[in-house]
């Protein structure tokens, strides 16, 4: 843990360590309807929706020339991971221009996949439903990669997070402390069942 990093890049990226202690409050006094099912539910569509995200994330390492193969998968990870460490912006030098306006589009198109499961539900619940949703999708793409490539090292592997609207950069530990605070405020502020 000696590379440890408090703080993720831009500045502003670390507010979302608020979002978990506002659902609470806002769940707190008035508890999301959430049945079991439901809740079942939309887990298998967002953490299969992770292990796709997981896997289009390597399927533009190899388009991009950072992961060969199988055979040289895991240096090539290694070596964009030190990248990452060294330099916040060297991934965008890896993404040629049309690549990574593709890649922009794909995460607004990500973002509102999500934003389509949640909408569905009565107005109350959406928030706590989206936000279980985009929580465990980030879990299943995290737990995608580690199955597929043995990435990420460690907590403290650098990651890009998001493209939109600009580089969010940090270690890997800062979105999957976000993701499970916000599984568990959601856990534990739903009422257990749908009031007629």
């Amino acid at each position: 843990m000696g590379n440890f990093k408090l703080l993720a890049h831009p500045w502003w990226v670390n507010l979302l360590l608020l979002v978990p202690l506002v659902a609470y409050f806002l769940f707190r006094r008035e508890k999301p309807q959430l049945t079991s099912r439901e809740l079942l539910t939309s887990a298998m569509f967002a953490l299969s929706f992770g292990f796709v995200e997981g896997a289009v994330a390597i399927y533009l390492g190899v388009a991009v020339g950072l992961l060969s193969g199988h055979a040289g998968l895991l240096a090539n990870v290694a070596r964009l991971s030190a990248d990452l460490h060294g330099q916040q912006s060297q991934p965008l030098n890896y993404l040629p221009p049309a690549l990574l306006r593709i890649e922009v589009f794909r995460e607004a198109a990500s973002m509102l996949i999500l934003l389509s499961v949640a909408i569905e539900q009565k107005r109350g619940e959406r928030f706590a439903v989206f936000l279980w949703i985009f929580a465990l999708w980030d879990i299943g793409y995290y737990a995608a990669l580690w199955t597929m490539i043995r990435w990420p090292y460690s907590p403290t592997s650098p990651d890009v997070l998001f493209f939109i609207p600009v580089l969010w950069t940090s270690q890997v530990w800062f979105p999957i402390l976000i993701s499970i605070l916000t599984v568990a405020v959601v856990l534990l502020t739903r009422h257990r069942g749908r009031m007629t």
